[in-house]
């Protein structure tokens, strides 16, 4: 961690200014996303700075670098950093090709090929062009990110037990998403019930007794003539 906060402070001098629109810093801020992800550290602004510099310079587009800024945003659901990581990606780097095959959760069925269905996440087809093939770790993570942004959490660690390959150099990425994945429920359990949250890490829970309905007993007796 003492790497991370060393080159953290860098990083952030270097932000502050005109230089981080400078491509020239890409280097040095494509290391402090290695060191991200070495060390469980994370820093979004930074991050978010190395996709608008992809978006300025797409020539530097970096598969190896934007996978772990997607899974190191996706540690950090509920909040909207994964969204406002994969919309700074261009279209070109996510979109699906016609040649690639899909196979449901649990990796079974082979389900065809052509637009992707709902739900189903590729596999590698062998005949996909080059750029294809090395940008298939970006279409699997918004996957998984669609299965944990929409709560269907046992089909996501079922695809991620498929695909653990994708969390080579990431520390810490399971032990965080669990937190996440508790959070977002607690989310659901909010919105459904009328919780609300006056102060971090303070929830409040309505009053259960404005929603019993009141419920009529009606009791049948038998009395014995005999």
């Amino acid at each position: 961690m003492a790497l991370f906060e060393q080159m953290r402070a860098n990083v952030g001098k270097l932000l502050r200014g005109i230089d981080r629109y400078n491509p020239e810093n890409l280097a040095t801020l494509e290391r402090y996303v290695e060191t991200q992800a070495k060390e469980n550290a994370y820093d979004l602004e930074a991050n978010l700075a190395v996709l608008k510099l992809y978006q300025f310079n797409p020539a530097f587009f970096q598969t190896g670098v934007t996978a772990p800024i997607l899974l190191k945003a996706l540690t950090n659901l509920p909040h909207t950093d994964f969204t406002l990581c994969k919309c700074m990606i261009d279209q070109a780097h996510v979109s699906w090709h016609p040649k690639m095959g899909f196979w449901g959760p649990g990796g079974g069925r082979f389900l065809g090929f052509g637009p992707k269905p709902p739900h189903f996440y590729p596999k590698l087809c062998l005949d996909l062009p080059k750029t294809q093939q090395e940008e298939r770790p970006i279409r699997q993570i918004l996957y998984l990110g669609e299965l944990l942004e929409t709560c269907h959490f046992q089909s996501f660690w079922q695809a991620l037990d498929e695909n653990m390959e994708l969390l080579e150099g990431i520390t810490g990425f399971e032990d965080s998403v669990r937190k996440c994945e508790g959070e977002s429920q607690l989310r659901v359990w909010m919105s459904k019930y009328g919780w609300t949250e006056p102060e971090p890490g303070r929830i409040l829970i309505s009053n259960q007794e404005e929603n019993i309905k009141p419920k009529n007993i009606v009791e049948k007796i038998d009395f014995d003539s005999g």
